[in-house]
């Protein structure tokens, strides 16, 4: 079976454990992104089953429609959301989606990039590089107050770092959300308006999908601090389209640190925010970890083993069984 593995960046599929499952199948491997649907059509041609790197490719029915010799899709962790699952039954092409992560490389990360922001780190390394002494005064983080949006299994992480900074944690999101964030001992802010108000560092914590695409406003962001710094290593939607920039640019919140964006992968540096000087960029390094990888992959890779088999796992399009 002829298998592609497609938006594998750093080139860590051939490296892994799990890749070895697929010994005896021809497997093909991506590094890049291919945003011409014809020709990632063209790309796909002959391959029966095609891995997906979590939602770095779009498979919309345009997409679907021109698959000639698809018959599996099988995704690394369970959302399919950038999946047309419709278009892809009336193909019967399956589609396989399971495994779930660890929430600790992204919180890590959430702390990495708050630092090194608050620190000028990258500033002063480059600086130090090119013979040059301390120039910078960083802020510190005890005392000062930390929001977390979204008490899920990343944010809750993110929250106990941050009381053992001594700062003082608020938390906001739905009912859900804000009873654990109570019955693990930390604040819920009185108000959405309170939250955005008081926070020094504010982190959020969603995923991306109908009810949060867009949920924070520029309206929100205005009501931030001017030295408030802003962190997102969710997704880059669910804040509104622009109002990240705008609000840097009108001094609220005054600083960004920002790990996702619109349309990755972002090439050649054209992204407003990789222009501002008072922005901190990561190229969506939230759970790239090895450990990650392999979790993530070994799922994916074992739901085309199963398929191969003939006892496919975790589909996530039922009806499509119907034609088999």
């Amino acid at each position: 079976m002829k298998i592609a593995v497609i938006d594998d960046y750093p080139d860590v599929f051939r490296r892994l454990k799990c890749s070895g499952k697929l010994s005896g199948h021809e497997v093909v491997v991506y590094n890049d992104t291919e945003k011409d649907l014809a020709r990632l059509a063209q790309r796909l041609d002959g391959t029966e089953a095609v891995l997906l790197t979590q939602q770095r490719s779009r498979v919309p029915r345009e997409l679907v429609e021109k698959l000639a010799t698809v018959k599996l899709f099988s995704q690394t962790g369970r959302n399919t959301s950038h999946v047309d699952l419709a278009a892809c039954t009336e193909k019967g092409i399956m589609v396989c989606a399971g495994g779930v992560g660890s929430p600790s490389p992204t919180a890590e990360l959430t702390w990495a990039i708050i630092l090194a922001a608050l620190r000028s780190i990258p500033h002063e390394v480059q600086r130090l590089k090119e013979g040059h002494w301390q120039s910078t005064v960083g802020t510190g983080l005890k005392g000062r107050t930390l929001g977390i949006y979204a008490f899920g299994r990343i944010g809750s992480l993110v929250a106990k770092v941050g009381k053992a900074f001594d700062m003082n944690v608020v938390c906001w999101g739905r009912e859900g959300s804000t009873a654990r964030a109570r019955a693990a001992g930390f604040e819920v802010a009185a108000s959405r308006e309170a939250f955005f108000e008081s926070a020094d560092v504010l982190c959020i914590h969603l995923p991306l999908n109908k009810e949060t695409r867009g949920i924070v406003t520029a309206a929100d962001l205005a009501r931030m601090k001017p030295a408030a710094l802003f962190v997102n290593t969710s997704r880059a939607p669910i804040v509104a389209a622009g109002a990240l920039v705008e609000a840097l640019n009108k001094g609220r919140p005054g600083f960004a640190a920002i790990d996702v964006f619109e349309d990755e992968p972002v090439l050649g540096a054209d992204h407003p925010l990789l222009k501002m000087s008072n922005v901190l960029c990561t190229p969506h390094l939230g759970y790239c970890e090895r450990n990650t990888y392999e979790s993530y992959y070994g799922s994916a890779v074992d739901q085309i083993v199963a398929y191969a088999a003939g006892k496919p796992i975790n589909i996530a399009n039922p009806d499509v069984v119907k034609g088999w």
